[in-house]
């Protein structure tokens, strides 16, 4: 027989599971827009924060390097189109392979419209070499996409000039209701 301390317990346990769960109601968002980078100049929005310490003949030169971006999210892929907001992240070179992939840590924060205030968070490799979508993971959020789940994918869509690209990407975003 169970003591009164671990029904208690066991009690306590199943009103904070249930609490956690809510309803368990889900609603799926599917989100499209554009990323504009800028490489160079004196608008640019990445930045190189350490170079690879392998830089020597014949090895990946690039392994182990580390940048920043601070791209506008925009609702086209004009520069002039509607702005939603700033995809800020780490890139590093994680991938021993030539031309190498890359890990990236993003986050989407929305200024504006119906999210915002929200940001979506986004983690996995990118391989800017490959052929077809770049896909990583909806890994969190916050705002009206507090505890999301996801993916996304992107596509490389443009150089409009040398120095900037655009991609397109498509959030597909699950949150509890």
């Amino acid at each position: 027989m169970p003591t009164p301390t671990t029904i208690i317990c066991l009690l306590a346990f199943l009103a904070v599971l249930a609490a956690a769960t809510g309803d368990g109601t889900t609603t799926t968002t599917h989100l499209h827009f554009y990323i504009h980078e800028t490489f160079a100049g004196d608008n640019a929005t990445t930045a190189s924060l350490a170079p690879s310490p392998l830089a020597v003949a014949g090895s990946n030169s690039s392994f182990g390097s580390v940048g920043a971006l601070d791209d506008e999210l925009r609702e086209g892929s004009d520069a002039a189109s509607r702005y939603l907001g700033r995809v800020e992240g780490l890139v590093v070179q994680a991938d021993l392979g030539n031309p190498a992939a890359a890990w990236t840590l993003l986050t989407l924060a929305f200024a504006g419209g119906d999210y915002n205030g929200s940001t979506l968070v986004l983690d996995g490799r990118v391989d800017f070499g490959a052929a077809g979508d770049m896909e990583r993971a909806v890994v969190g959020g916050t705002g009206r996409f507090r505890r999301a789940r996801g993916y996304s994918l992107m596509t490389k869509f443009g150089n409009p000039t040398p120095n900037t690209g655009v991609f397109e990407m498509d959030v597909y975003v699950t949150t509890m209701a």
